[in-house]
């Protein structure tokens, strides 16, 4: 009885650490993701006077103007001490140039929006009470559309970054897939070492391979170009879409090409449509890997491309050359990471159908 006992409190104890593992494991890698997603919300005054730093950030700014000798003068909220701080130009007056001013710096600190009307009638408040208390919105976006606005080519690196992707993807699967079709049904001499020499390329830093496909794509016409871009981006691709559809290919029965042969289709026409339906959630993780590596590919890029560059290489550039913009360059990581996110939910249903989970 004690032996049993014992062996399930084991049991229980070697469940809970395993718990505990995995729980620890899920916040180190969700925590970082969670900051910066936050962080990419925050406005300049929350970012960098703000201390210690909200996890969340606030939906709404709270505002106090006074009066004094030399003019009226604004103060915003600082939820860390817990009291109004000075905030801004120390004074200003109802000039219509000041409060256009004041207008812009309170969009650019704080994320708000007030028209130099509504400005004008906070100071009413103030000349008749001497201060005024008042709370704004947040635009919570703002982060986001100031990135786009103020970073060079931005919207048409997006549009670049997708071209690269769609060519990477149509490229490494058709020749990755192709190529494991025929490791999967063929034997032939050296079958296995040519299987394994695939992979070598992908044990060079993409930096090697970058710069000698520079001489090549400029031979081609296609330097600086989204179509040239995925060419080097497919040429790692393709080894691990061979592995991929080669082991997928593998899983799939012979007999059923042979039974549709056998009812009168030929083979292509029994690839078609017996092999390839049931391959298809194969080559959606192929499809996978290859939009994430060629989308999130930064070194290639900053190599092979000068007047072109895709969005990892805008975002990278903005970061080495921010001086104090952080929120604006966690916005423009958190854009980056949409499509591959957006991409993944799209094709999902085919991912978990791979592991059995569901079924199309």
């Amino acid at each position: 009885m004690h032996r049993i006992i014992k062996r399930k409190l084991l049991r229980s104890a070697r469940i809970s650490s395993l718990y505990i593992i995995v729980a620890g494991i899920g916040f180190i890698i969700i925590f970082p993701m969670f900051f910066l997603f936050s962080f990419s919300f925050m406005s300049d005054y929350e970012t960098y006077s703000e201390w210690p730093k909200p996890l969340v950030p606030s939906f709404r700014a709270e505002f106090m103007i006074d009066k004094d000798a030399e003019g009226y003068h604004l103060h915003i909220y600082n939820k860390a001490d817990g009291a109004f701080a000075a905030f801004g130009p120390l004074f200003f007056t109802r000039a219509g140039e000041d409060l256009e001013n004041l207008q812009k710096f309170i969009k650019r600190q704080a994320n708000c929006a007030i028209t130099p009307s509504g400005i004008g009638e906070q100071l009413d408040v103030v000349d008749k009470e001497g201060r005024v208390e008042f709370t704004l919105k947040k635009e919570f976006l703002a982060n986001y559309i100031l990135f786009f606005q103020v970073t060079r080519d931005a919207p048409a690196a997006v549009m670049r970054s997708l071209m690269v992707a769609g060519f990477t993807i149509l490229i490494s699967l058709s020749i990755g897939g192709m190529a494991g079709y025929a490791f999967a049904r063929y034997y032939f001499k050296g079958k296995n070492l040519l299987k394994l020499s695939v992979l070598f390329v992908r044990m060079f830093p993409a930096v090697t391979i970058a710069i000698p496909m520079i001489i090549i794509l400029a031979r081609m016409g296609l330097a600086d170009q989204p179509l040239g871009l995925s060419f080097v981006y497919s040429v790692g691709q393709i080894s691990m879409n061979i592995w991929i559809t080669a082991s997928v290919f593998m899983a799939i029965p012979v007999s059923f090409e042979e039974a549709a042969m056998i009812f009168g289709t030929n083979r292509v026409g029994a690839f078609w449509h017996i092999t390839l339906p049931l391959a298809l959630p194969g080559l959606a993780a192929c499809a996978m890997y290859s939009f994430i590596g060629s989308w999130n590919e930064v070194i290639s890029a900053v190599v092979l491309t000068q007047f072109n560059p895709t969005f990892p290489v805008v975002v990278y550039k903005s970061l080495v050359g921010t001086q104090g913009q952080i929120n604006l360059v966690t916005a423009g990581s958190v854009a980056q990471a949409l499509p591959a996110i957006i991409f993944t939910l799209i094709i999902r249903k085919y991912i978990l159908q791979m592991w059995g989970g569901v079924r199309v």
